[in-house]
């Protein structure tokens, strides 16, 4: 947004501060909020605190310094206002699960490390965060965030000190980060109707198992190298011959793997689904759904645990879950493959709409870091990073309610001008 737009939405904006921010107790750095959020939304190549300040006629940069790095207000009760304001506009069909990266120089920001960054799709230096989005077919907006802390720094007592990393914070998976921050935003009474993830959440028997704990419904993407039993398989057990322990039940024909399963099966058997209009055309393809029971080792063991919890005793039985898999024009293979504990009567092209609904967290990424600086914080204490995020959370909060609005000018919004959708979603 150009400064004459950002000021033509100043009294619509205060108004929005003043409730997303009102757990902030003083008036100062609720002005100050409002402040960062201009400097966020006003056109400019680099959003960190100088530039922002440089742009703004109240721009005050040590000010803006002192209220993102070294001021003590909770950012947790704001993102939990955005969340709890966000969600019934968007009405969302499910909360997808997602970490991005912020590749970064030096050893010293908050959390950073040699690590896996989807930025740059290689190993590089960078920091990691997991979010939780609510998303529909027509909007989304962050919902929480953890910042991932790699394994090195658990007991690097120096780094932990400088970057102000609270006691109690230490290394956890990305799963478990998720699971975490959905049990926040449980807390705060807003559930997801669905929950969607990429592989690297999906193909976590734990992460899965975790969900399905919590009651709540998936659609998760998974390799194609994750075993699966057929739905008619059945574990047999052989004859017990009176001494010892009676043999365990278990599946006599070896697993296979999702990808020679749903080949297996033939092309003729998948459907032509069309999930959404694209930029250019309709997204068509060809999908399968089928009943399997996962069985990879791990599988096998969280089963086995919950059915000796529930009543004392495993009869072998793996859970039931349903494949989706993906055939494109054009391929010898199936090439994309999903897991998902919805009802049984789920049809596959919501089914496939789920599977596919990702997109729109791709939107969110491309604005929050290229559009609002989510990537841009030059500061590294963990306070400051999570003053940011709740910062730029709110900014891109303001903008989607703008676009929301029954008279905004969709189309043409200014957040949304260079925003296309990925086109292997």
């Amino acid at each position: 947004m150009d400064a004459h737009e950002v000021n033509r939405v100043r009294a619509t904006l205060a108004l929005f501060v003043a409730d997303v921010f009102a757990s902030v107790p003083r008036k100062d750095q609720r002005a100050k909020s409002d402040c960062y959020l201009r400097g966020l939304m006003t056109d400019g190549r680099r959003k960190s605190i100088q530039a922002m300040a440089s742009r703004l006629p109240d721009g005050n940069e040590q000010n803006l310094q002192q209220f993102v790095n070294q001021s003590t207000w909770d950012p947790v009760p704001v993102r939990r206002r955005i969340a709890e304001r966000m969600v019934p506009q968007i009405g969302p069909d499910a909360w997808a699960v997602d970490d991005v990266s912020f590749p970064k120089d030096g050893r010293m920001s908050v959390g950073v490390a040699p690590q896996y960054c989807g930025a740059l799709g290689k190993q590089a230096n960078c920091q990691v965060a997991v979010s939780v989005h609510a998303v529909s077919d027509t909007a989304s907006c962050p919902l929480n965030w953890r910042l991932f802390l790699p394994r090195e720094w658990a007991d690097d007592a120096a780094r932990r000190r400088r970057t102000k990393v609270p006691e109690g914070i230490g290394h956890r998976e990305k799963w478990r980060l998720a699971l975490d921050a959905l049990d926040e935003l449980a807390t705060w009474q807003l559930a997801p109707p669905v929950v969607v993830a990429d592989a690297g959440y999906g193909q976590n028997a734990d992460f899965r198992a975790g969900l399905a704990e919590r009651d709540i419904p998936y659609v998760v993407g998974i390799r194609g190298d994750i075993t699966v039993q057929p739905d008619d398989a059945h574990p047999v057990a052989p004859a017990w011959s009176g001494t010892g322990r009676p043999p365990v039940p278990r599946y006599r024909q070896p697993p296979v793997t999702v990808a020679d399963l749903s080949a297996a099966v033939g092309r003729e058997a998948f459907t032509e689904v069309t999930w959404r209009e694209g930029s250019r055309h309709a997204m068509t393809s060809r999908f399968l759904s089928v009943k399997v029971r996962p069985a990879g080792v791990r599988s096998r063991r969280l089963a086995r645990a919950a059915a000796m919890t529930e009543n004392g005793r495993w009869d072998g039985v793996l859970p039931e879950a349903r494949l989706l898999a993906e055939w494109p024009d054009g391929q010898d293979k199936p090439t994309r493959f999903w897991l998902s504990d919805l009802p049984d009567d789920t049809p596959i092209p919501e089914l496939v709409r789920l599977a596919k609904i990702r997109w729109r967290i791709e939107h969110d990424y491309r604005e929050l870091k290229h559009g609002l600086g989510l990537d841009h914080f030059e500061g590294r204490s963990w306070p400051g990073w999570h003053h940011h995020a709740a910062l730029v959370t709110a900014a891109h909060a303001f903008l989607t309610e703008q676009r929301l609005a029954p008279k905004a000018d969709t189309a043409d919004s200014p957040s949304t001008r260079s925003s296309t959708p990925s086109k292997t979603c």
